[in-house]
């Protein structure tokens, strides 16, 4: 499993780490799924609606 994210620099894996087997791409990328999901879910929503209630000004 790699530490870095995608934005960081490229890293020469063939120095650094073995190829990534089938297995390791799959659970990686389903790793990465769930991830996604779940800050989808914690953002949920993104924002409050807008209220359509005006309130008057109070009478003087």
């Amino acid at each position: 499993m790699s530490q870095q994210d995608r934005k960081d620099p490229a890293i020469d894996r063939d120095k650094h780490c073995p190829p990534e087997t089938e297995q390791q791409r799959r659970e990686r990328k389903r790793h990465e799924s769930e991830n996604q999901d779940e800050a989808l879910e914690e953002t949920f929503p993104a924002s409050d609606p807008v209220s359509p209630f005006v309130p008057a000004k109070a009478p003087d």
